[in-house]
C-alpha cells in the first residue's frame, strides 16, 4: 500500500490520470489548424496545375519557334563558292618552245600564257607575202593587155578578144584577193602560236612543260576567272516561298567571322528527277518504293557577290551559311488569321504584301 505522503506515488497517479483522458480529444490548437492546412493544399493544386500550363504554352512557343527557325526561315548552311574557268586551247597546233606562266599565278586578259614553235608559220607568211607580189604583178601585166585590146577597134580585134582579155584581168584581180586573204590568214596563224588568257584571274592544276606538243582545240591550261565569283544556296523546298530574287543576303564562309553581302539574283527552275528517266518503249519509270519520310528537295539559288571584307579570300567550293533577308519567316498563317480576329485588322491583300516585301 502507498503512502498517502510519497509524492512519487502522488506523481505516478496524475501522470498516469493524464495519459488516460488524453485520447478523449484533440488539443485545441490542433482543431483549430484543419482549415489552415486544407486550404494551404487547394492553393498548392491550383498553382502546379498552373505551373505544368505555363509550362506546356512555353513548351508550345519554344516549338513554333524551333520549327519557324529550322523549317520555313530562309537560310542555309549548305552554300558553296562557285567560280567560272576558262579552259583555254590552242587554235594552231605545234611544240611549245616557252611556258611563261607557273601555277597559281595572277594573270590579266591578253597576257601571253606560252608559245608554239612559229617556224612553220614564219614560212607560212613569207610564202603567202610572195604569192601576194606575183599576183599583183600578174593583174598588173593583165590590165595593161586588156586596156590595149580595149582601145583597138574592130578592125584590129574582135569583140570577142576584147571580152577575153577583160575576163583574164578580173581573174587576176581575184587571185590578188585570194592571195591577200591567204597572208592575213597566215599572218593571224603566226599570232596565234602566242597563247594568251581571255580573263582576269589565275592559273590553276598547270600541268604543262615546254616541249609538250599543243593540239588545235585540245584544251591545256585552265584560268580561275576571277571576275565571276557567285555563291550557290541550296535552300529545301519549305524555305522557297520567303525568298525571291532582288532579296539581300549575308554569307558567312567556314573558318571567317566576317561576312561577305550579296543579292539575290536568281533561282534555278528545275532539278533531277528519277521518275523522269525512260524506261521501256519510252515510258517513264516510276519508283514502286514510297518512303514515309518525305525529304525536302534542295533547290539552288544563286546570290551575286556585292561585297568581300578584306581578308577573306574566295575559293571555288569553299562551304557557305547564306541567309537571305533578315533570316527569319513571316508567322504562321493561323496565327495572323487569329491576330486579325482579335485585333479587328482587315485580311491583307497582295498588294499589301507586295508592299512589304
Amino acid at each position: 500500500m502507498a503512502d498517502e505522503d510519497d509524492p512519487k506515488a502522488s506523481n505516478g497517479g496524475r501522470a498516469g490520470s493524464d495519459h488516460a483522458a488524453a485520447p478523449r480529444g484533440d488539443p485545441p490548437a490542433l482543431a483549430d489548424d484543419r482549415p489552415a492546412r486544407a486550404r494551404r493544399g487547394r492553393v498548392g493544386k491550383v498553382f502546379r496545375l498552373a505551373a505544368t500550363g505555363v509550362i506546356l504554352v512555353l513548351a508550345f512557343l519554344a516549338a513554333t519557334v524551333v520549327w519557324s527557325y529550322y523549317v520555313t526561315a530562309p537560310w542555309t548552311r549548305d552554300g558553296r563558292v562557285r567560280v567560272q574557268v576558262a579552259s583555254i586551247a590552242p587554235q594552231v597546233s605545234g611544240q611549245i618552245v616557252e611556258l611563261r606562266v607557273v601555277d597559281n599565278q595572277t594573270v590579266k586578259r591578253g597576257d601571253v600564257l606560252y608559245v608554239i614553235d612559229p617556224f612553220d608559220f614564219e614560212v607560212n607568211v613569207a610564202s603567202a607575202e610572195a604569192e601576194v607580189k606575183n599576183r599583183e604583178a600578174d593583174l598588173s601585166v593583165k590590165n595593161a593587155q586588156s586596156a590595149r585590146r580595149q582601145a583597138l577597134t574592130t578592125v584590129s580585134t574582135s569583140v570577142e578578144e576584147k571580152q577575153q582579155y577583160a575576163g583574164t584581168a578580173k581573174i587576176a584581180e581575184a587571185a590578188l584577193e585570194t592571195a591577200k586573204a591567204q597572208l592575213s590568214q597566215a599572218k593571224t596563224n603566226l599570232g596565234r602560236t602566242q597563247v594568251k588568257s581571255t580573263v582576269n584571274g589565275r592559273v590553276t592544276n598547270l600541268l604543262l612543260r615546254a616541249g609538250d606538243y599543243a593540239t588545235t582545240g585540245t584544251s591545256n591550261i585552265s584560268v580561275i576567272d576571277t571576275d565571276s565569283f557567285w555563291i550557290d544556296g541550296y535552300f529545301e523546298e519549305t524555305k522557297m516561298a520567303n525568298i525571291h530574287v532582288g532579296d539581300p543576303a549575308e554569307m558567312a564562309l567556314m573558318g571567317y567571322s566576317n561576312h561577305l553581302r550579296g543579292t539575290v539574283e536568281s533561282i534555278t527552275q528545275g532539278i533531277s528527277t528519277a521518275n523522269a528517266a525512260a524506261s521501256t518503249q519510252g515510258l517513264p519509270n516510276v519508283d514502286p518504293v514510297y518512303t514515309w519520310v518525305r525529304l525536302a528537295q534542295r533547290v539552288p539559288v544563286r546570290i551575286r557577290i556585292a561585297h568581300v571584307p578584306p581578308g577573306v579570300p574566295l575559293v571555288a567550293g569553299m562551304t557557305a551559311t547564306v541567309v537571305v533577308g533578315e533570316g527569319g519567316a513571316p508567322p504562321p498563317a493561323w496565327f495572323m488569321d487569329l491576330r486579325r480576329r482579335v485585333t479587328g485588322d482587315p485580311p491583307a491583300t497582295r498588294e499589301a504584301d507586295a508592299d512589304r516585301r
